[in-house]
C-alpha cells in the first residue's frame, strides 16, 4: 500500500468528517434559534391587495414571479435556511469521502505497474 495514498485518504475523510459536523452542529443551532414568524391578518389583508394590484398591472406572471421571489427569499432565513446548510454539508462531506475511498482505487494499477518491473529487476 502507498503510504502517501493513504496521508491523503485520511485527511480526506478528517475533512469530511469537520464539515460534516460543524455542518450539521450548525444547523441545528439555527434550527433551534429560529421562531416561526407567521403573516399577521393585517400583513395577510395587505398581501391580498398586493397582489391584486400585482395581477393588474403586471399580470399572472408578474404574480407567479413574485411568489418565487418571496418563496427564494425564504430559503435564507429561519428553519429553511437550517435544513438548506444540514444538506449542504451532507453532499459536501460526501463527495470528500467518495474523493477519500476513490482515491486508493485510482491509484492501484499504476502500483500494480510500479510491482511488475520490480519482479523483472
Amino acid at each position: 500500500m502507498n503510504w502517501k495514498i493513504l496521508h491523503q485518504r485520511t485527511w480526506l475523510n478528517l475533512i469530511s468528517a469537520i464539515i460534516l459536523l460543524v455542518g450539521l452542529g450548525s444547523s441545528v443551532l439555527i434550527y433551534q434559534g429560529a421562531g416561526n414568524d407567521p403573516y399577521g391578518v393585517l400583513d395577510f389583508e395587505n398581501s391580498k391587495l398586493y397582489r391584486h394590484n400585482l395581477e393588474v398591472y403586471g399580470g399572472k406572471f408578474s404574480v407567479i414571479m413574485d411568489d418565487f421571489r418571496r418563496w427564494f427569499l425564504g430559503l435564507w432565513q429561519g428553519k429553511p435556511l437550517a435544513v438548506m446548510i444540514a444538506c449542504a454539508a451532507i453532499i459536501i462531506s460526501s463527495g470528500f469521502f467518495y474523493a477519500a475511498n476513490h482515491l486508493s482505487q485510482r491509484s492501484k494499477p499504476e502500483a500494480h505497474n510500479e510491482n511488475d518491473n520490480n519482479l523483472k529487476d
